[in-house]
């Protein structure tokens, strides 16, 4: 049981880092480049770029993150370590809701909203499109960035109550 203790809190803060990671690096480089391009670059690249981001690779660490923290508070818990758990059943949690659902319910729809739109030739006319999805994205992602980064302490914390 130790043994698979163990390796459910390293899954769970790998996958923690993961998925912070992924996030982080659109906060301090993938948005910020975009915001200096020409705006209909930035559309188009945006497009691709959440066209290819389902996939395999990124699945694991958005998708099953708190899955792989879920089954890390229930071996903890049975194995005796309470305060280990709610260390994990906390980071389940913050992820869960202000990581994954907040993506599902606020930037999927953003990102379907400006995929479903055609790249304008105008200058003007696509800058406009860009600063306003650009700035809302950009809040929403700060926050699953910051929540995923409190979950990565949060499996931390868990690691270091074993």
């Amino acid at each position: 049981m130790r043994s698979a203790v163990l390796g459910l809190s390293v899954i769970s803060v790998v996958f923690s880092g993961a998925i912070f990671g992924f996030f982080y690096a659109w906060v301090c480089s993938t948005m910020w480049g975009l915001d200096r391009a020409d705006p209909r670059v930035a559309i188009a690249a945006m497009q691709a770029m959440n066209a290819s981001v389902r996939n395999a690779v990124f699945f694991p660490a958005f998708f099953l993150t708190p899955v792989v923290l879920g089954l890390t508070v229930a071996a903890v818990h049975f194995s005796g370590r309470g305060a280990a758990a709610f260390w994990f059943g906390a980071a389940a949690a913050v992820y869960l809701v202000f990581g994954l659902m907040l993506t599902l319910t606020v930037n999927v729809p953003m990102n379907e909203a400006l995929a479903a739109r055609a790249v304008p030739d105008d200058v003007a006319a696509a800058r406009d499109i860009w600063l306003d999805y650009s700035q809302r994205w950009q809040v929403w992602n700060q926050v699953r960035a910051l929540a995923s980064g409190i979950a990565l302490v949060f499996a931390a914390l868990g690691v270091a109550r074993l």
